[in-house]
């Protein structure tokens, strides 16, 4: 990999901080499905950036738009029942943004529909 382009920053520094978060969660509160949570979509944001630098930007923005979209959903749940914006409306406000982001990329990097 001798270049990351810039498309993947975005994936790589989330995944990263996700997966900091939920080890935070876990050795802060004992939280073992903030853990789980954190090393499942950090890895999977960090996978997509990973796609993207191996030249399959469809794949890899589509696998972080959806990532991302999940993590907001769930977070966003959390911050509604719980009016608490560290962690759950932090994460729900990043996801939300990873998403819109990522979505947007992948409609420019669509296979296009040649008949």
């Amino acid at each position: 990999m001798d270049k990351v382009p810039g498309s993947a920053h975005l994936n790589f520094t989330l995944g990263g901080l996700v997966i900091l978060g939920g080890t935070a969660g876990f050795v802060r509160k004992g939280s073992k499905v903030s853990l789980a949570a954190g090393l499942t979509f950090g890895s999977l944001l960090l996978g997509s950036g990973l796609l993207i630098c191996k030249d399959k930007e469809y794949d890899g923005h589509m696998l972080a738009a959806g990532t991302s979209g999940l993590m907001a959903l769930g977070m966003g749940q959390r911050f509604i029942s719980t009016q608490k914006f560290m962690p759950a409306g932090m994460v729900a406000f990043l996801g939300a943004a990873c998403c819109a982001y990522n979505f947007n990329k992948a409609t420019e990097w669509a296979p296009s529909k040649v008949e």
